[in-house]
């Protein structure tokens, strides 16, 4: 089996919906809760190439330093957004999921079905109650939606 790895924050529910998933999928993921063992400047720019994304845009506002540090302004560099999220990892957004397919952050939940290396899962109830199926479509959700 391939291996898994999920940049995880327990006291999320999106995180935790995410890791509950890959688990209902029969996959065991090594588990990095990142504000006890936040990446490495070197491992933050890695997981940002591998999804393809901009460190503005992981960057997260809501619980964090950044109304108070202004990241809002543009006049920050991708290494000057990048040296604030290794200074304070609540800065990234979570959660961040690697397989051999890939790696993208996973908000909402399902779009962990992106990365899972396994044929199909069973229906998945989130923490929430909504079900998902394996397709990702919420029960009851047409493919047109």
């Amino acid at each position: 089996m391939s291996k898994v790895t999920i940049y995880h924050n327990p006291n999320c529910g999106t995180s935790r919906n995410t890791l509950k998933l890959l688990r209902h999928a029969g996959l065991e993921p090594e588990v990095i809760e990142y504000l006890k063992t936040p990446p490495s400047k070197e491992t933050l720019i890695g997981l940002l190439s591998k999804m393809n994304m901009t460190a503005r845009e992981l960057l997260r506002e809501k619980g964090t330093p950044y109304a108070e540090l202004q990241l809002d302004l543009p006049h920050w560099s991708e290494q000057d957004l990048i040296d604030k999220m290794v200074e304070h990892p609540i800065l990234m957004n979570r959660p961040i999921v690697l397989t051999a397919l890939g790696a993208r952050l996973c908000r909402p939940s399902e779009r962990v079905l992106e990365l899972l290396p396994v044929p199909k899962i069973e229906p998945f109830q989130k923490e929430d109650g909504e079900m998902l199926l394996d397709d990702g479509l919420r029960l009851g959700q047409s493919a047109e939606h």
